[in-house]
């Protein structure tokens, strides 16, 4: 199979195209042949091993696995043991190991069923971004009818999906995003937009019971200054920062957070099953709609990856493989 394999840490400009051997699926996982494969800024930071956090899951000194890419939509091509509920043949959707290559290992407990009205790149799209949106405003956010809810970041992977989401519960969604993405991020339903180079949402006389901030480029004092008292700042970002500073950036707002009136919260987002099947319900009736970016071949992958990383990405970036199906089955 063709796969884009790293063998070291370093810049995404060493990532190659080869051809090596297919995986083969252990105890509990599924093998799918990948039609698409969504990206996202950690695939950054798991071919640069930087943050050098993300060593401890991808390899001290050298990646364990060397193909990136986690969010992928194709079909079964085989099963291990003790996999029940999918079977070769069905087309699938959520996140795995490798999955810029032809075939990917996946856990069947992080797979769901592709709804069949989307296409391939568009169900890739979903995963992990749809669900760290989810994740932050219903399960950390508590979001609900008639709560003011800020997006900062609105036009990016997350944020996409995060004003949609929020809006899919009935809050009241303010998206803060660049000039050239205001008509885009009003497109998903947002009933206010802010361009940031024109109006700074912290100096705002308008209070929120929700942030989710998935830019972190404000002072966290700016930020709880426009939230209502009890309300909650969802931090999502952080990455701005390397070593100690990264460490105490995303530590800060924890250690904080007990000692003021506002709520500071970080989160961790893990893919199962069934949140994969209430993202794809969402998509099917069109309630959540993926915003692509753009798609790219395999081989583009590197600039793929180097576009997310420049923040200038609107939406989401899909790899396609040889020949894969852009149709919706």
């Amino acid at each position: 199979m063709q796969a884009i394999v790293h063998d070291s840490y370093g810049p995404l400009e060493a990532l190659q195209l080869r051809d090596i051997a297919p995986p083969e699926p252990a105890a509990g996982e599924v093998l799918v042949r990948v039609r698409a494969a969504g990206l996202h800024v950690g695939d950054c930071f798991t071919v640069r091993g930087s943050p050098l956090v993300v060593r401890t899951e991808t390899g001290l000194l050298r990646p364990k696995h060397g193909i990136p890419g986690y969010d992928l939509a194709g079909e079964v091509a085989a099963v291990g043991p003790a996999v029940e509920g999918i079977s070769p043949g069905d087309q699938v959707f959520g996140t795995g190991r490798g999955t810029c290559a032809e075939y990917a290992r996946a856990s069947h407990q992080t797979l769901a069923p592709k709804p069949a009205t989307l296409s391939f790149e568009a169900a890739a799209a979903l995963p992990t971004s749809a669900l760290a949106a989810l994740h932050a405003l219903r399960d950390v956010g508590g979001v609900a009818p008639g709560r003011q809810v800020l997006i900062n970041g609105a036009s990016g992977g997350v944020g996409t999906f995060a004003v949609q989401i929020a809006k899919s519960f009935g809050a009241e969604v303010t998206g803060v995003c660049g000039p050239g993405n205001v008509a885009l991020v009003r497109s998903l339903g947002a009933d206010e937009v802010i361009d940031y180079t024109r109006e700074d949402f912290t100096r705002s006389a308008r209070r929120y019971d929700l942030i989710l901030d998935n830019v972190e480029n404000r002072p966290l004092r700016d930020c709880r200054r426009v939230l209502r008292p009890g309300g909650t700042l969802i931090l999502n970002s952080g990455t701005g920062a390397r070593g100690l500073r990264f460490l105490l950036r995303l530590l800060a707002p924890l250690a904080l957070s007990p000692f003021v009136p506002e709520r500071l919260r970080r989160f961790i987002s893990t893919p199962n099953q069934a949140n994969l099947v209430a993202l794809g319900k969402l998509a099917a009736s069109g309630t959540l709609k993926p915003v692509i970016d753009r798609t790219v071949p395999l081989r583009d992958t590197a600039a793929a990856l180097a576009h997310i990383e420049s923040g200038h990405a609107k939406g989401k970036v899909v790899v396609t493989m040889p020949g894969a199906r852009k149709a919706a089955a």
